[in-house]
């Protein structure tokens, strides 16, 4: 009792209820009978409850900012890296970052070539020291605990000082000083300690079956979170001094680092994953159907958003979940703004724009999201309908059985792609899924495969109304706007948000063990009015974050 009511108080000394998270998890599986879903049993969370936390290697975006911060180098080698698995959407859960024998062979190869060039100029590489002199191995010794710390994110133990100062003096001796520091680069960017976030922590002297995570592996933790790459002099000063003990002293440090630039391209990087952008470098579509439609438009729809979402985030004083969702502005320069058919700037650089908010409100009509979720050659309410559902509202719709032939609706002069899409219903086997997604989908009708606007389609008026059923989101509207306004404004959206940051930022699925983490975020990102920056701050309060239950890595 004692060590669950000193958690509590280490968590501000809130008690927070389950019903939340909860009320979360009934709306993720209702499966089409959320209006009779039993009311969620009220618990307390007092005890601490980290849950699981599995091993996390790298990603490649993750690689190449590491290096760069690292080494100085900035040509990204892990863009010839194997493509990571997606699991729930993102490419970093720990669950499929397992290394294949190739992938293995790509890190040798880039640690080889990123080796090869930091010791081109070893004066900068190692000032003061002469690799070459007689007080090299004292020299190389302070280099190896200076590079390795940076490297493995926590100060070498003595055998490991040994090892690589030793494999220094084997190249020196095969060859010469600057191949032996290449040696021990090489050897210290293929360590499972730099590719993988080890974390061993320190057991709980309380709570026996819980690790406490070091102040290093605090320090990881942060600048993964929040930078993607790995931590700078402040976060390794910060924990080397044991001030990265407390969730005041995180929260510090967290907002410190969401104030740097580095922040920004993270941020970034988890909407792109979440709103399915790294789909629009791989879209095709026919010039015949959208005579509008040039490859060069790809581009700048994602540079579109990405200034749109930075904005929202870092720039725009509410930098909440609705102004992502409604906003009835966005970023264009003047290509974008000719291709919406809208006044802009003139030039190529990206400008703050007000758009018709009868036609315009948020991500969710924009150009890259759009046109990701259409076919090349028409529409789609299938995937419009389906990214919704499961993208913003945490419920996954079901494969299609594998026996049936999936048939796309062929464009037919004078039928518009409603009336088309309307045979999915009329099929037993097909209309159980695809009332989930289509009535959602139908509601952007007004916006064509590329997402430009639209009032007729094949000769047909637009029928841009739709619904969202079997959801805690429930409602009919007429058109995008009116659905985009009343997602902004719902529960099971909101808490979907904290679910999606949740599964990015600590590389996995929320579990049981996770609820009070869980509820605590939901009841934060509340109390700060849905703002996205704060939900991040808040990421780094959860036990989940502070701690890993035993066995849960290595």
């Amino acid at each position: 009792m004692e060590g669950s009511q000193r958690r509590a108080q280490d968590r501000g000394g809130r008690r927070f209820p389950a019903t939340a998270f909860a009320a979360l998890l009934v709306a993720g599986v209702c499966g089409g009978a959320c209006e009779d879903a039993p009311a969620p049993v009220d618990s307390a969370c007092g005890a601490l409850s980290p849950g699981g936390a599995p091993i996390r290697r790298m990603t490649r975006f993750e690689y190449n900012n590491t290096v760069r911060d690292l080494l100085g180098d900035d040509t990204q080698p892990a863009r010839a890296f194997v493509p990571e698995e997606e699991v729930l959407g993102y490419n970093n859960q720990a669950a499929a970052l397992g290394v294949t024998q190739s992938l293995a062979e790509q890190y040798m190869k880039a640690a080889e070539r990123l080796a090869e060039q930091a010791v081109v100029d070893l004066d900068t590489l190692m000032p003061g020291c002469d690799a070459e002199g007689e007080d090299a191995l004292s020299c190389v010794d302070g280099f190896v605990r200076g590079f390795g710390r940076r490297a493995f994110r926590r100060p070498l133990d003595a055998g490991e000082v040994a090892r690589f100062t030793e494999l220094f003096g084997w190249g020196r001796e095969a060859y010469d000083a600057p191949t032996g520091i290449a040696l021990v680069i090489q050897g210290m960017l293929q360590s499972p300690h730099f590719l993988y976030r080890v974390e061993l922590g320190m057991p709980d002297p309380v709570e026996k079956d819980v690790v406490q995570l070091s102040h290093y592996e605090i320090a990881s933790r942060l600048s993964y979170l929040l930078w993607s790459s790995m931590p700078d002099e402040a976060l390794f000063d910060a924990a080397e001094a044991g001030q990265l003990g407390t969730p005041g002293e995180i929260r510090a440090m967290a907002e410190r680092m969401l104030e740097d630039p580095r922040a920004r391209p993270a941020v970034l990087e988890f909407h792109r994953q979440w709103l399915e952008l790294k789909h629009v470098d791989l879209m095709t579509k026919d010039p015949g159907t959208y005579p509008a439609y040039e490859e060069g438009l790809r581009p700048l729809w994602l540079a579109e958003t990405e200034a749109f979402v930075e904005h929202v985030v870092f720039d725009d004083p509410a930098g909440d979940l609705t102004t992502l969702l409604t906003a009835p502005y966005s970023f264009l320069n003047e290509d974008l703004a000719a291709f919406y058919g809208v006044p802009g700037p003139e030039g190529e650089a990206f400008t703050r724009v007000d758009l018709d908010p009868a036609q315009r409100a948020g991500v969710l009509t924009h150009a890259s999201v759009l046109a990701t979720q259409a076919k090349p050659n028409q529409s789609s309410p299938i995937h419009r309908g389906k990214f919704v559902r499961e993208r913003l509202l945490c419920d996954l719709v079901p494969p299609p059985p594998a026996n049936l032939p999936i048939v796309v609706p062929e464009v037919q002069p004078g039928v518009s792609t409603r009336e088309r899409f309307a045979q999915h219903r009329e099929s037993l086997t097909c209309a159980g899924c695809h009332e989930l997604m289509d009535p959602i989908g139908y509601t952007f009708e007004h916006y064509d495969g590329i997402g430009q606007w639209r009032d007729m389609d094949q000769g047909q008026p637009v029928d841009a109304t739709g619904e969202v059923k079997r959801t805690h989101a429930n409602g009919s509207f007429d058109g995008a706007i009116e659905l985009a306004h009343h997602l902004a404004e719902n529960e099971q959206v909101r808490q979907c948000v904290v679910s999606q940051w949740f599964r990015y930022g600590y590389g996995r699925a929320e579990k049981e063990e996770d609820h009070c983490s869980m509820v605590s975020l939901q009841q934060a990102f509340a109390e700060s009015g849905y703002n996205i920056k704060a939900l991040l701050v808040e990421l780094t309060q959860t036990d989940a974050f502070r701690y890993r239950r035993q066995g849960g890595t290595p």
